[in-house]
């Protein structure tokens, strides 16, 4: 991209300030700003976030344990046929950092171990490995990272022999980003030749495979199911052959993972149908009489929790690529050199980051297996460094699962 090229993207939408210090750049800088500025996804700007029309929601039928235990063998016969012949692979959502629990590195790198190094990757990893010793057979794993953090996160691996993985099989792609704005919808500069962009959310998952060029290997290798989980949880269960011979069983489009909530009030996501088509409302959206409204054997109609793991059939994915996903805009504090060239570090929200969610891939699907699992042995989420969702209540759940931690 040249200049002129450049000057008429930026223009169509109101951008041309990126240009404002172009004359006094080196040649260098010159072309990473012309770089990035052809890299910018300038459509989402014309969206005013998210604005779903007004959804009518009812319950959606869950799998409870004791359901899935009189199918457990059938399914897992079926889920493992499947999985020997390379129909199933992974993808780890690993593009955050630790910054919420006080560590500059890549969430993944966190140390959960007291006695013993006992990294979140490494967790997840011998899960995997336990699951590739059950059916016989190699996984391939697709690992997402930001820009922030690729090249650690790959040195990483690298440095740990990829946990004793098979290295051939674990692909790396970098997450797509959106442009940052300041509150009035002009994209900020990070310093003069770098505009300011942010991870596009855990529903660009599928479209950074694409953009990696990743496609075509899912197609290769015959690939018909992938199985998306994030890194927060260090007891994830991934590529379970009893939740994938679930799907299979019923001809399913996608499968998630639920678990029964504490109580009416946790703040979790929970899977419902919203205008006829499987999904997952927010708790800030469910209002109380939905959220406390039971059904004729007296259990919560709601009361089932996403723990972001999901399975997803590949031509269903397709399908969700053409579609245009919701833009939600999160307001944030975001670091910017101002008009005049001065560096601002701001205390408040001064700034948008744009972003897509997994869940509305589930809303694109035509039915959903809400598949519930044991929240003590498969739900230890790592959010924060203490209290709810900790390192502290992980270690605690790692102890009871038998983990040397």
């Amino acid at each position: 991209m040249n200049y002129t090229e450049a000057y008429l993207k930026l223009e169509k939408y109101n951008q041309t300030h990126l240009l404002k210090w172009y004359d006094f750049l080196s040649d260098n800088e010159k072309t990473l700003l012309l770089e990035k500025i052809a890299s910018l996804d300038l459509l989402i700007l014309s969206s005013n976030g998210s604005n779903k029309d007004k959804e009518s929601i009812s319950p959606l039928k869950t799998l409870t344990l004791s359901e899935i235990k009189e199918e457990e063998n059938q399914d897992r016969d079926i889920g493992i046929k499947y999985m020997k012949s390379g129909k199933l692979a992974c993808v780890l959502l690993a593009g955050g950092m630790g910054s919420r629990l006080g560590y500059e590195y890549p969430k993944g790198m966190y140390n959960i171990g007291i006695s013993n190094k006992l990294t979140i990757f490494k967790c997840q990893m011998d899960t995997l490995k336990a699951r590739v010793k059950e059916c016989g057979k190699y996984i391939y794993l697709f690992i997402m990272t930001s820009p922030e953090n690729n090249e650690i996160t790959i040195r990483h691996f690298e440095q740990n022999n990829y946990y004793g993985y098979d290295k051939s099989y674990i692909k790396f792609f970098i997450q797509k980003e959106y442009p940052v704005t300041d509150m009035e919808g002009k994209i900020l500069l990070e310093n003069k030749f770098t505009p300011a962009t942010a991870p596009n959310g855990n529903g660009g998952w599928y479209q950074s495979m694409r953009i990696a060029g990743l496609k075509d290997f899912i197609i290769k290798h015959g690939i018909e199911y992938l199985n998306v989980y994030s890194v927060d949880n260090v007891l994830q269960k991934m590529a379970d052959p009893v939740f994938l011979g679930s799907m299979i069983n019923r001809n399913s489009e996608c499968g998630a993972k639920v678990v029964r909530k504490v109580d009416p009030n946790e703040r979790v996501g929970v899977i419902c149908m919203a205008n006829g088509h499987p999904s997952i409302t927010e708790y800030i959206e469910l209002t109380d009489e939905l959220r406390y409204s039971k059904d004729e054997n007296g259990e919560y109609l709601y009361n089932f929790g996403v723990i972001l793991n999901y399975i997803f059939k590949v031509d269903a994915l397709e399908r969700t690529h053409e579609n245009a996903f919701p833009i939600y805009k999160a307001n944030k504090k975001y670091p910017y050199m101002d008009e005049v060239g001065n560096f601002i570090n701001p205390t408040e929200p001064n700034a948008y980051k744009y972003e897509t969610f997994v869940l509305d891939m589930i809303r694109m699907m035509n039915d959903c297996v809400s598949f519930e699992v044991d929240r003590k042995k498969e739900f230890a989420p790592v959010k924060n460094l203490h209290g709810i969702d900790s390192v502290d209540t992980a270690r605690e759940l790692l102890i009871k699962n038998n983990i040397q931690i």
